[in-house]
């Protein structure tokens, strides 16, 4: 089971947040939030020490997906090893580099991902070649779109097969498409329509890998984006806060 793909497959919105090695993973992953989000390409954690954190996500709400590094068949298979329910890739450009992470993230026969046994949360079976087929089906596949080829292959990407999520890596591509970091200007929003666009015909699920300053998730939610992360902290300081304040009145 994969509640995400479910979800997103109705046509809601996944909101997610950040965690890492040391996060308080077992609070995150039933605190509401639909997916936790563990980087290995801007962090200091390596794919192989996220085992024991993404363990934690186990019977709890909230699904654990990785983003890796680089699209190479190693990492894919080392985050999927770790647990992970889906997988994020940086700097997808071309159709063919879309087809290779599909391609790594699957078991065969849709697939060449190699097997070292079950790993992850996907319920229980009669016998392992059902288990592949439930992870071949279950898998959130989530490509990133960040820059100006990316943009040009737009159609070329969301046609391969396998893919649930085109995520946005926004600061990446306000600076590719030389608005760095300018999320208001319309030529970035112009981008993120076109991209909406796109991936509505194509059936697959647009995402932001977090939500800009100055544009809200109502805003995002407009344009037609499903998944996105958002920061805890504030939510968890206000709880706190609230509940202090309860008590003394």
């Amino acid at each position: 089971m994969n509640v995400v793909k479910d979800l997103l497959k109705a046509g809601g919105t996944a909101v997610g947040t950040s965690a890492g090695a040391n996060s308080e993973v077992a609070f995150l992953a039933d605190s509401g939030f639909d997916f936790l989000l563990f980087d290995t390409q801007h962090s200091p954690d390596e794919i192989k020490s996220l085992g024991r954190p993404v363990a934690a996500t186990r019977g709890r709400k909230a699904v654990p997906i990785i983003r890796v590094g680089d699209n190479r068949p190693d990492q894919i298979c080392y985050a999927l090893d770790q647990g992970a329910r889906g997988i994020i890739v940086p700097m997808v450009n071309t159709a063919e580099e879309a087809r290779n992470m599909v391609k790594w993230c699957k078991y065969p026969f849709e697939g060449e991902r190699s097997s070292s046994g079950p790993h992850g949360e996907w319920g229980e079976f009669k016998n392992y070649r059902e288990y592949m087929d439930a992870v071949n089906e279950q898998l959130l596949v989530i490509p990133m779109i960040e820059t100006v080829e990316a943009m040009e292959n737009l159609e070329d990407i969301l046609s391969v097969p396998g893919i649930d999520v085109l995520l946005i890596g926004p600061s990446d591509l306000s600076i590719n498409l030389d608005v760095a970091l300018d999320y208001q200007n319309p030529k970035y929003h112009a981008a993120l329509d076109t991209i909406a666009a796109a991936c509505k015909k194509a059936g697959v699920a647009p995402g932001m890998f977090f939500v800009p300053p100055g544009i809200s998730p109502a805003e995002l939610i407009a344009k037609g984006y499903q998944f996105f992360t958002l920061p805890w902290g504030g939510w968890a300081t206000e709880g706190i806060r609230n509940g202090v304040a309860s008590i003394k009145g």
